[in-house]
């Protein structure tokens, strides 16, 4: 990041730091499943498009890689989709966990199959929660 937008990284906090602190502490202990947290996309227009429909996939559901590229206008472009999804640096907050193969396989991920299980199990408990 620092290369790609010319600029020092200074340690420390800020008000976005905290906030984004705070909203995945809330995630991961079942209190919170949308991020309000102002992010900025740095990619490509086609990554940001991925990126921009990764966050409109509700919490507890999953979309296909297959059906992402139909949603953004490439439906050829499976494996493009795969390569911008992966290029996601903000997971979690951008849910790339939440893209699956058309055979409902879950697919990688950066961080493991065994974490975009985790990921996909708890948000999928938490909304049946949050529907009680």
């Amino acid at each position: 990041m620092r290369n790609k937008l010319k600029a020092t990284i200074l340690p420390g906090e800020t008000k976005i730091s905290k906030q984004i602190e705070e909203e995945l502490s809330l995630y991961f202990n079942n209190k919170l499943i949308h991020f309000q947290t102002p992010v900025f996309f740095l990619g490509s227009d086609f990554q940001k498009k991925v990126w921009n429909a990764l966050q409109e996939i509700p919490a507890g559901e999953v979309s296909t890689y297959k059906k992402i590229a139909s949603q953004i206008g490439t439906p050829d472009g499976v494996r493009a989709v795969g390569n911008a999804n992966g290029a996601n640096q903000l997971a979690v907050i951008i849910p790339c966990h939440r893209v699956i193969q058309t055979s409902g396989d879950i697919g990688g991920y950066g961080g493991g199959r065994e974490r975009k299980k985790w990921l996909l199990d708890h948000e999928q408990n938490f909304h049946k929660e949050e529907e009680v």
